[in-house]
């Protein structure tokens, strides 16, 4: 391609901000899209420092210097963030320098390319903003779920304390009194205990990811779910000894298994159980090509079991199977998307009339799985 054509090409796209500095950066080229972008004409920009497109904050933390280093060190460099319009406005950048060199190897200048992406930033934005309202809401109605029991435990909580209080007011027996203070004391803490689990799940805050044991995560989530199972419903613990950390975000493990357990119990009718087992399981691709050492929380019951013409569609979201009014069918969906976003997986097997049993797969710490393809 002659040069004249090739000159023709780079002004003809206007998407982009395509122009050259010299090995100092000053501008030496500017095209039609590096005008409709930033808003220079080519006579405003050229033999100026392209640290001009850069706000004052990213100018004094010598950005722009960093990232000519860069490309000059290492052939290329990448770079995203805000830069400044001749207006003044600002825009989200994806910017790429790429040394350009002569016929005998020598640095002659860099190619820079420069794309507005503040569209694509919003809507990314805006979709964060909407999962985090989606998770508050399945914690509220969580919350919602276990109002009831709650309620009762805590009504239980006040009669053991007020009926010691009154029974030590009204005794003269020093050994007596000193049992039923320790009555209100041990109602107390156990108030406390259960108060404190309650803000620690319903707190709205950022996401924090961090090791964690599983032991703790399913003392806690029990403990809470306890309070929500008929009473001829039976919980049962299986958790083995000596489990690897997990990296995740304890507010959302934690609502992902409620979640499951909550499922469990509606799919029993009558009497039953739920069993949440946890064991270090090692995957070879078997399970979503996954590989590598993994934590696995199983939550069995033996309650109706779900269609299996059904079983491939559990995990869409606004897909349930219960009725009008008793569930949004987004607790699953929320489920796999957290799975996946931990770089695990969540699997379901169910025979109907005998029982379900979901599987969440999430990555031992500091071990990295890997998947096929």
């Amino acid at each position: 391609m002659s040069e004249a054509r090739y000159e023709q090409l780079v002004q003809a796209v206007v998407d982009y901000a395509i122009y050259m500095l010299d090995p100092d950066g000053h501008v030496v080229s500017w095209n039609a899209g590096a005008e409709r972008i930033k808003g220079y004409r080519a006579d405003e920009v050229i033999g100026r420092h392209f640290s001009l497109f850069f706000t004052a904050q990213d100018c004094a933390e010598g950005r722009p210097q960093r990232l000519l280093h860069q490309a000059l060190e290492q052939g290329c460099a990448q770079d995203e963030g805000w830069r400044v319009r001749k207006d003044g406005t600002q825009f989200w950048a994806l910017a790429a320098l790429d040394v350009i060199r002569d016929s005998q190897g020598q640095v002659i200048g860099l190619a820079k390319v420069t794309r507005d992406i503040t569209d694509r930033r919003e809507s990314a934005l805006q979709l964060d903003a909407m999962r985090a309202q989606l998770f508050q809401a399945q914690k509220l109605e969580a919350l919602g779920q276990l109002t009831g029991g709650l309620a009762h435990d805590f009504n239980n909580l006040l009669t053991i304390i007020l009926s010691s209080a009154r029974l030590a007011l009204n005794s003269q027996d020093p050994a007596r009194i000193q049992r039923l203070l320790e009555h209100v004391l041990d109602a107390g803490q156990r108030g406390t205990q259960l108060t404190q689990q309650l803000l620690s799940f319903a707190r709205h805050r950022q996401l924090n990811v961090a090791s964690l044991a599983p032991g703790k995560v399913i003392e806690a989530t029990c403990g809470l779910l306890e309070h929500a199972l008929p009473r001829d419903i039976e919980l049962q613990q299986q958790v083995a000894k000596d489990l690897p950390m997990i990296e995740v975000d304890a507010g959302q493990l934690q609502m992902v298994l409620l979640n499951l357990m909550f499922n469990a119990r509606d799919a029993i009718v009558g009497a039953g159980r739920i069993v949440l087992a946890v064991e270090c399981v090692q995957l070879a691709g078997d399970v979503e090509g996954l590989h590598g050492r993994f934590v696995r929380f199983d939550v069995h019951d033996d309650g109706q079991g779900i269609d299996p013409q059904l079983l491939p569609r559990i995990f869409e979201p606004f897909f349930t199977t219960k009725p009008f009014g008793k569930g949004t069918g987004l607790g699953l969906s929320q489920a796999y998307g957290f799975a996946r976003q931990s770089l695990g997986a969540i699997c379901v097997s169910s025979q109907p009339g005998v029982g379900t049993c979901m599987s969440l797969y999430l990555p031992a710490y500091p071990a990295t799985p890997t998947t096929d393809g």
